[in-house]
């Protein structure tokens, strides 16, 4: 990412129906999610007014609304629409999004699979 400023929220965990098993479509499990954003956050350092800065609570509720909506069977789609909602947001101009899945249906240990995806403003 561009070395400029960013608002970060980190640990953000919600529960979803997302995977390609059916049990995991059935059951469900605790998704988390980091992401970064990118914007200019000098209006807001010298206004001191949350107008001219990105809301923390709308990124939240946006990363929400994907989480907790209808099933992905990808992480990689999931990640996508997380981006694309975001990048929605007015002075967002580049977003950085980690899903990571802690319970994953593997064969041995793992602490979590994740996807990690970087997009940018067209």
């Amino acid at each position: 990412m561009d070395p400029t400023d960013r608002i970060i929220l980190e640990g953000m965990r919600f529960f979803g129906y997302h995977g390609v098993l059916p049990e995991e479509r059935a059951r469900g499990q605790e998704f988390v999610v980091d992401v970064d954003l990118l914007a200019d956050l000098r209006p807001a350092g010298r206004t001191d007014d949350l107008a001219a800065t990105v809301d923390y609570r709308r990124v939240y509720d946006l990363v929400r609304e994907v989480m907790e909506g209808p099933p992905r069977r990808l992480l990689e789609a999931v990640a996508e629409e997380v981006a694309a909602r975001l990048l929605g947001l007015g002075a967002v101009t580049a977003v950085r999004v980690r899903v990571r899945k802690p319970s994953v249906p593997l064969p041995g240990p793992v602490d979590y699979a994740a996807v990690e995806i970087v997009r940018r403003r067209a």
